[in-house]
């Protein structure tokens, strides 16, 4: 059986290098996970994956669309594993059926359902999934408070095969906000990406104005943990409203209409967006602080 481990790194901050691991963390250390290729439509992949060896990675990649709440779920498998390892990042509990189904249709195992963070517009996916697949262990960050099988925090790998994500703490849309990024070697994806969550929306960003969220908060993950990657590192957001799929690092420090502005102006503009009050949340965030449990009493 290939052993579950999410492995505690060692280094407090981020540096262009990954920093070192070691697997006696407090957490269940896991298998290895690995973010893969490009694309631009509602559903992804790319089973290949050049890096800066010039040999072809292992990695496979779907981008999942949930269309009641403009979600996007991301499916990120490494194939040259014997077992095929797979992680889930973003899942909602309506599109279940559709990934596990799918992840059976590309013989992989699933390792990990994860979140970026504690959603208010759609129920998680990751109880759902705990029931019907044994095995799968949730992820979410320690900051959210939410229930879940590990707790990731900044600085930490989650590893699938020989492939891994970084985690980033982000917070500013909740208080619980990561990003997931490739990570930086010769064996991992060139150009890299990042699952932003809400944290970096295409050519906008979350709301910041309930869960804890800060515009000064948001205004600093971004460009201390997302606009300091390469440029053309590709940027896969939880959600668009657009039609829009993917983005690059480069084109939002050129073109995002909020985050391109000072902080003074970006604080304003967050300030005055006089949006609606979220119509799932009363629902969304008791479920999904329960690992996206659906028996809630609070549910109607």
């Amino acid at each position: 059986m290939l052993p579950l481990r999410i492995v505690r790194c060692v280094a407090s901050t981020w540096s262009p290098s990954p920093p070192s691991c070691s697997a006696s963390s407090p957490l269940s250390p896991a298998s290895l996970l690995r973010a893969a290729g490009a694309s631009r439509s509602r559903f992804r992949a790319m089973a290949s994956y050049s890096s800066g060896s010039g040999k072809p990675q292992r990695l496979l990649f779907r981008q999942l669309f949930e269309k009641e709440s403009s979600t996007y779920t991301y499916l990120l498998a490494d194939l040259g594993h014997p077992e095929k390892p797979a992680v889930l990042v973003d899942p909602v509990d309506k599109t279940i059926d559709r990934d596990l189904t799918l992840i059976k249709e590309l013989g992989l195992k699933l390792i990990y359902a994860m979140n970026t963070h504690v959603h208010a517009d759609h129920v998680t996916g990751t109880g759902i999934i705990k029931g019907k697949v044994p095995g799968v262990k949730s992820v979410i960050s320690k900051t959210s408070s939410a229930k879940a099988d590990h707790f990731v925090e900044h600085g930490d790998k989650i590893c699938f095969g020989d492939l891994f994500l970084e985690v980033r703490a982000t917070p500013g849309h909740t208080l619980g906000c990561v990003t997931y990024v490739t990570g930086d070697g010769p064996d991992q994806p060139n150009p890299r990406m990042a699952f932003t969550g809400d944290a970096l929306l295409i050519r906008g960003c979350g709301r910041t104005d309930f869960q804890g969220g800060s515009s000064h908060q948001l205004y600093h993950s971004v460009h201390s943990q997302i606009f300091t990657l390469p440029k053309d590192t590709l940027l896969y957001p939880a959600h668009d409203y657009k039609g829009f799929s993917v983005t690059t690092v480069g084109e939002e420090m050129l073109y995002n209409p909020r985050l391109t502005k000072d902080e003074e102006t970006f604080k304003s503009i967050m300030e005055n967006l006089n949006l609606p009050y979220p119509k799932m949340i009363d629902v969304a965030v008791p479920a999904n602080m329960a690992c996206g449990l659906q028996d809630l009493p609070s549910k109607v």
